[in-house]
């Protein structure tokens, strides 16, 4: 079928969508494009998690119904997603950090296994509901360290918390829509993306967010696995493809189920040749390379086949990985030397939809 290139305004235009994780790097980006297509959106998240946060430099406050929810809380959930009444429902709140989730095993669980679950049940029964995209993650997949992208019929597993809560979660929102949500007129889909990049992530142990800090100071970064390989995109890349995954469900909800969404197998990158990419943008900066993996595991090879994504939605990442690093590295400089962040996000939606 011929998908969606770009997000259609004239779908969005007065749609009553609930996004929760409004107050993350991911959320703050997909409430800010929502608003801009003239959708009615309300936000159910946490405070934002880092200081600064683009939720707050940007102002996502003020253009979105923001709630403060925590999604392991199922009496809240339900509650405000009754008094939200969405027609859509994008599902973004999660723990998101695998170095994260080995210091908090049980917090990881709670949010992303039983969160989802709280985010799913509190849609039986709402008859306005007809589209929901959950999100989860590249890592949910058992990893078997091979040179082949992972498809969505492959095996699901998890070394780490984070990974293993993730890939759980697959499967409840699975059952969710076998069980509960399909005879009840609501697509369900989960969205598997690969690693993010873009400006105002300022999380912890997030490669470029850390790049950043450190040559800012005129500090060293310091490198644990130089040699991981990661299907690294632009964060409009992966949101573009949630977008137009609601709009196809809206219009075709057999096709509900699993995507991938991220580069071609053969764009994938090492952490050492994005580093080299960030630091000559950013034009300074040192980098220690560790001599052998440092740290708890973390997968060493890791690509996706979005093929399903590219014919069945009509979508593919647009911006090639350099691309998508200066424009990451751009953001943070202007940023740095005092440009508003909601602007700096406004430019690169603007070019990105000029792209398609």
């Amino acid at each position: 079928m011929e998908g969606v290139v770009k997000p259609d305004t004239g779908f969005w235009r007065g749609k009553r969508v609930l996004l929760t994780g409004h107050t993350g790097f991911k959320g703050s980006w997909l409430a800010l494009w929502l608003r801009r297509l003239g959708a009615d959106v309300t936000g159910l998240a946490l405070p934002p998690a880092t200081r600064p946060s683009l939720y707050a430099e940007a102002g996502i406050g003020s253009l979105v119904d923001s709630r403060e929810c925590d999604i392991r809380d199922a009496g809240a959930v339900r509650d405000h997603v009754r008094r939200a009444r969405p027609e859509i429902v994008l599902h973004l709140a999660a723990q998101a950090l695998v170095r994260q989730g080995y210091a908090q095993p049980l917090e990881t669980y709670a949010a992303n296994v039983m969160g989802t679950a709280h985010v799913l049940d509190a849609l039986r029964g709402q008859d306005r509901v007809r589209v929901a995209v959950m999100v989860t993650t590249d890592k949910v997949y058992l990893n078997r360290e091979w040179p082949h992208p992972y498809r969505e019929n492959d095996t699901l597993g998890g070394h780490d918390p984070y990974s293993a809560s993730k890939a759980a979660s697959e499967l409840v929102i699975a059952s969710y829509r076998d069980a509960f949500l399909a005879e009840q007129g609501l697509a369900v889909a989960s969205a598997r993306a690969g690693n993010v990049i873009g400006g105002g992530d300022w999380s912890a142990d997030r490669l470029l967010p850390d790049a950043v800090r450190a040559w800012r100071d005129g500090g060293e970064l310091e490198i644990r696995r130089p040699q991981a390989v990661r299907p690294w995109q632009h964060v409009l890349d992966p949101l573009a493809g949630y977008l137009a995954l609601a709009e196809t469900l809206w219009r075709e909800p057999a096709l509900a189920g699993a995507y991938n969404f991220g580069p071609d197998a053969a764009e994938a990158a090492t952490v050492r040749q994005v580093v080299d990419l960030a630091r000559n943008v950013y034009a300074r900066g040192t980098v220690r390379y560790a001599a052998q993996a440092e740290g708890p595991h973390e997968a060493g090879l890791l690509m996706l086949d979005p093929s399903l994504a590219r014919s069945a939605l009509g979508v593919r990442a647009r911006w090639p990985l350099a691309q998508a690093v200066r424009r990451a590295m751009d953001w943070y400089r202007a940023h740095a030397e005092g440009a508003d962040a909601r602007a700096l996000c406004d430019a690169d939606i603007d070019a990105y939809e000029a792209a398609a």
